[in-house]
């Protein structure tokens, strides 16, 4: 078991209580947001030794769920064409409880800023859907995040879902990786849209993958595809160019944005650019963002 030490837990525990601002909810309802007694909780506000209040697992758990990472080099989060679009689309998906689906390129971005904007954000609710892409497992996971104890029976997870998030200013639910749920899952979805319409906003985020699911389900009549596609405002968002110019350009000031805010020596920046903007010769598309990880490493 890994041992962390108590500096390491200190930095956790400040992570988790600059999250607790962006929540509305009560303290009990936040602590069970992590599965965290809320008795221990409270004594983590004002430990200074925090050896012996969790187990080594939660600890670790709390951090991954935070995206600390101490022995990794800290990434600078950009404010990219990308990161500026989904911005501007969750902001007013939170504001005027609306809905959108955005799907494009994978290797872009959208999963780092859905997650950085979900740590910045007030009542801004991350869901992963390849980690509870089973209906009960997503029950479950949104139970759990809105801060509703996931332990209890599924008819009473779904109301008391619904309640909190009916009741919770202006909230929002990104849906992230949402090609991989399961159908059943897809129309839990849909019911948690209509418990929640007007009060509640939903952005679901995916690649090629789920505009074809979603695209075959509607021309099959498929119960469910129809009436999700027009809540969520019958069209898809991208910003990725189709024009193979357009598309280069766009992929290149990307990838500069990118490592520009994370190479130390700039004198290098184009060489890694030029690196990074490589094509696959199966698919025609750039490498786009995470090849770029390992070249800034290589050239620090």
């Amino acid at each position: 078991m890994i041992q962390l030490p108590n500096e390491h837990k200190q930095q956790i525990a400040v992570a988790l209580f600059e999250q607790r601002k962006n929540f509305d909810g009560t303290d009990e309802q936040f602590a069970q947001s992590f599965d965290i007694n809320y008795s221990v909780f409270s004594r983590l506000k004002t430990a200074s030794n925090f050896d012996g209040l969790l187990r080594e697992s939660k600890w670790l758990e709390i951090a991954y769920e935070l995206d600390l990472e101490f022995n990794k080099s800290k990434w600078n989060i950009v404010r990219t064409d990308v990161y500026t679009m989904i911005e501007e689309e969750i902001l007013f998906c939170k504001k005027y409880s609306k809905s959108r689906i955005c799907v494009d390129s994978s290797d872009i971005g959208k999963t780092t800023t859905a997650r950085h904007l979900s740590k910045n954000l007030k009542n801004c609710f991350y869901i992963d859907m390849s980690q509870c892409a089973g209906k009960i497992e997503f029950i479950r996971t949104l139970a759990k995040a809105v801060g509703v104890n996931p332990n209890d029976t599924v008819v009473f997870l779904k109301k008391k879902t619904k309640y909190m998030l009916k009741m919770l200013p202006e909230p929002i639910i990104i849906l992230d990786e949402a090609g991989d749920m399961h159908y059943q899952t897809f129309l839990t979805c849909k019911e948690y849209w209509n418990g929640t319409e007007g009060t509640c906003g939903w952005y679901m985020i995916g690649a090629d993958a789920l505009r074809s699911w979603i695209e075959r389900g509607k021309r099959n009549r498929k119960v469910g595809f129809y009436e999700m596609f027009n809540r969520y405002g019958a069209n898809y968002t991208a910003i990725t160019p189709t024009d193979n110019r357009e598309r280069f350009e766009f992929y290149k000031k990307l990838i500069t944005d990118v490592v520009r805010a994370n190479v130390k020596d700039k004198s290098k920046l184009n060489a890694i650019v030029n690196k990074a903007l490589v094509k696959n010769s199966d698919t025609g598309e750039y490498s786009g963002l995470r090849r770029i990880d390992s070249l800034i490493l290589l050239n620090r």
